[in-house]
């Protein structure tokens, strides 16, 4: 049976990571950081369109439909 240093020893060698699998992660971080970037944008935008068709009803609306 093995002893816990052992063992401990064999779960050091399955965290580490090779700079190759570093590298991936840093890139699907970046990939992933732009990606909110793009939605953030995105959603501002449809924000904007809604409200100035809100604007645009309210403003329908008391005209009474002219």
């Amino acid at each position: 049976m093995p002893k816990p240093e052992q063992k401990q020893a064999r779960r050091d060698e399955k965290v580490r990571e090779n700079p190759e699998q570093i590298e991936n992660k840093r890139d699907i971080v970046e990939k992933g950081n732009a990606i909110k970037e793009d939605i953030d944008k995105l959603l501002d935008e449809i924000d904007e369109l809604l409200e100035d068709s809100e604007e645009f009803v309210e403003n329908y609306i008391q005209r009474g439909g002219e």
